[in-house]
């Protein structure tokens, strides 16, 4: 007699795989909403709280004795870090789960904003290495909340769950900067205010570290398979040109939260707290009506629409004169952001199998750090060579990040239109594989009842 043994699990819609909670898309009630996406929003929004009062770290700069260079190159050394952290951490989220990366990247983001507290040089190696361990853990925090997110939903629902996850970052992100604004928006700036930044800053990475904790309780550890090279996988399951687009959105999303103080000390508005209040709520509702649209129109088109606006976004730069016109690219940041991070995230991690979920995810991530990496110093140097030489140094940034968008649109647009995008990035799987499933449950009652 053959007896089959089904394992209990305390959800039935939830099997552990590849360091996520994997959500069984076959299940009937099965939904990738519940407690544990809600406590992952909740970390979600601490850390981007914790971001956001950090948009003001070139206040920490320009204290310092720094500049717009300065500025620039230390937040472009500081990607360095996150992108050599990325490969590591595709194997670490795959290897030992997305739990314990996740609350090991969110105690070594409340160390470096204390760590903060003791840099007293703008050129020393400290302020580099601080800022390079501050985005490996950022690099971590992230990497780690999505794959755990993206591995409880259903492939055609990807784009979706990371959307609707990606709004807690709205939300940290509003509340952040105005308390940045309380803390730093006044004429002149002590080092003093700055310090009490970073306190917060730890105070809220430690919040996400406990809701992080709860959001992962129960999760099971991967178990122990062999691994091919990574350089295998990565041109076995390669996503192509959608990490030229990661790679362009690294460099556009990133701009407002180095540059922007700068650029609205330049323009004589001492409070930014507006631009990022219009922003996130734009955002929200962006996500909101079109969170259901990848799966009905596919990712392709929403790439292609979200690097449009993101384009114009640079442009809209161009009218602001006082605070209230911070509304405009406000408004269409937050739009551009809403379409096009989730759905080239998305399409870029499914192109790898589940079980390298985890390195999927975590590669367009550094293609995103690739873009904030090379675009920080050059846009820091078109501005510094521009009013070297008597040019507006703004303007000409924005131009020339808006061409670039433009370039990169097209060349995903030529790449991808000869081939039809994966039926499975906008297709239920569950549809797929009922039938397989039926099929093969079947034949396995055919057999027994036939045997003797």
């Amino acid at each position: 007699m053959i007896r089959f043994i089904r394992p209990q699990l305390e959800d039935p819609a939830i099997l552990p795989s590849s360091g996520a909670a994997s959500l069984r898309t076959d299940h009937p009630h099965a939904t990738p909403y519940g407690r544990p996406f809600w406590f992952a929003y909740a970390a979600n929004t601490s850390v981007m709280i914790a971001v956001a009062l950090l948009f003001r770290y070139a206040d920490f700069v320009t204290v310092l004795g720094g500049s717009e260079l300065h500025l620039g190159w230390i937040v472009g050394i500081g990607m360095i870090g996150s992108l050599a952290a990325r490969v590591f951490l595709g194997w670490a989220i795959d290897h030992y789960g997305a739990r314990r990366v996740w609350l090991a990247a969110l105690l070594l983001l409340s160390a470096c904003c204390l760590g903060h507290l003791f840099v007293t040089s703008h050129r020393g190696p400290m302020i580099y290495s601080l800022r390079i361990f501050y985005c490996c853990a950022l690099a971590g925090i992230f990497g780690a909340s999505m794959t755990f997110i993206s591995g409880r939903a259903p492939t055609a629902r990807m784009a979706e769950m990371l959307g609707m996850l990606g709004t807690s970052g709205f939300v940290g992100m509003v509340i952040g900067t105005q308390i940045g604004d309380i803390l730093c928006g006044t004429a002149t700036i002590s080092r003093v205010q700055i310090n009490l930044m970073f306190l917060i800053a730890a105070g809220f990475g430690a919040a996400a570290c406990f809701f992080a904790w709860l959001a992962t309780w129960g999760q099971a550890v991967p178990s122990w398979r062999r691994r091919p090279p990574l350089f295998w996988l990565l041109k076995r399951y390669n996503p192509g040109t959608v990490l030229l687009v990661s790679a362009a959105m690294g460099m556009g999303i990133g701009l407002p939260g180095t540059f922007l103080r700068t650029y609205a000390a330049e323009l004589d508005i001492a409070r930014i707290g507006l631009f990022f209040a219009v922003y996130a709520p734009s955002a929200i509702v962006t996500r909101l009506a079109t969170r259901r649209l990848p799966e009905r129109f596919g990712l392709r088109p929403m790439i292609l629409t979200g690097m449009v606006f993101m384009g114009l976004g640079q442009l809209t730069f161009l009218v602001v004169r006082n605070e209230w016109l911070l509304v405009a690219p406000g408004v269409v940041y937050g739009v551009a952001h809403a379409i096009v991070f989730p759905s080239a995230i998305a399409l870029g991690s499914s192109a790898f199998p589940n079980r390298y979920r985890g390195l999927g995810t975590t590669l367009m991530l550094a293609a995103f750090d690739f873009g904030q990496l090379v675009g920080a110093p050059i846009a820091g140097w078109i501005v510094d060579s521009g009013d070297s030489v008597g040019l507006p140094g703004y303007p000409m940034m924005f131009c020339s990040v808006a061409a670039m968008f433009g370039i990169v649109a097209a060349i995903f647009a030529l790449a991808t239109s000869a081939r039809q995008e994966p039926a499975s990035s906008h297709r239920p799987s569950a549809a797929i594989r009922r039938p397989l499933a039926d099929k093969k449950s079947s034949e396995v009652k055919e057999r027994l009842s036939s045997a003797p």
